[in-house]
């Protein structure tokens, strides 16, 4: 969709969609059913996010990021399965290298790693991961992604970093192509090294006023953003749909986004046209499947025409 350097393009009608999942205050079940929707509406792909505990709702049931992702993968046929991000932080580079190619294979090729530096640091005070500060995270990322490049070439693997010592013979299997990497943030230091070292430069949902600003900076990786959305199909009340979605995210209430279809499509067809090429969607009322079937007919067909 973008042209990999921050032009307009004027070529592309939409970005592709995936749908942004927070795997909390639902069961397994309902998540599953939630991505065979997604996958019938037309939805890419599918995305969860990686924490000790929830954001702002710590006493919440809440399933492990990469475990759920491989059930999913396992229950549908088409849809791209990844994370908006993986912290870091959590998994040494070279188990985390295993685990994507893992389910690489698991999935015929359908899973995308996103990573980043660790969006909630106090969690990994309080469950005793780290006291590292954003500088050292972020040093320790691109340590990682190193990494993993590295140790997914199959060969022997001679690395002595600032975080890492590793010399070891290599792992197998390789991937079965390509895993491509997302790299989370909206800092200027993290767009400059998805330049680097990634296949997307994802900007979440609290940083897309920076959009035109950082974007120069990921130089050619390819671009989506993430954004909360309060979608009124057709037929719902709109007051009802905001207000709803307003209660459930609070301090996030800024930050919503609010349309039917037809300002969905204009706001969505214009951020193509800025060089996305992928939406995250988060949905303000968890996306049961009704929404979801509603958003691929009212915007995801306009956008693929």
């Amino acid at each position: 969709m973008g042209d990999g350097h921050g032009r307009v393009r004027t070529d592309v009608s939409g970005p592709r969609f995936f749908l942004y999942l927070p795997q909390l205050r639902m069961d397994v079940d309902a998540v599953v059913e939630r991505a065979v929707a997604a996958e019938a509406a037309g939805f890419e792909g599918v995305a969860f996010m990686d924490h000790l505990a929830p954001p702002l709702a710590v006493t919440s049931p809440m399933y492990e990021a990469l475990t759920l992702a491989t059930w999913v993968a396992a229950r549908t046929s088409t849809l791209v399965v990844g994370h908006l991000v993986l912290c870091d932080a959590l998994r040494h580079p070279a188990v985390l290298a295993r685990q994507c190619v893992t389910l690489d294979h698991a999935s015929g090729g359908r899973f995308e790693l996103g990573l980043g530096s660790g969006s909630v640091p106090d969690e990994l005070v309080a469950y005793g991961v780290t006291t590292d500060g954003p500088t050292t995270r972020a040093e320790r990322l691109e340590e990682s992604l190193e990494l993993l490049r590295a140790l997914w070439s199959g060969g022997p693997v001679v690395h002595h970093g600032r975080h890492f010592d590793v010399d070891c013979a290599g792992q197998q299997p390789t991937p079965l192509g390509r895993i491509p990497v997302v790299v989370g943030g909206a800092s200027r230091r993290t767009a400059a090294l998805a330049a680097r070292l990634a296949d997307w430069w994802n900007l979440p949902v609290t940083g897309l006023h920076r959009l035109d600003e950082l974007r120069p900076l990921a130089g050619p990786v390819r671009v989506s953003t993430q954004h909360l959305v309060s979608f009124v199909a057709a037929g719902a009340d709109r007051e009802e749909v905001t207000s709803a979605a307003r209660r459930r995210y609070g301090a996030m209430g800024s930050e919503l986004l609010v349309g039917d279809g037809a300002e969905l499509v204009a706001t969505f067809g214009e951020l193509a046209r800025r060089g996305v090429d992928r939406c995250y969607v988060w949905f303000g009322d968890f996306a049961p499947p009704a929404t979801l079937a509603a958003f691929g007919r009212e915007v995801i067909a306009p956008l693929s025409t």
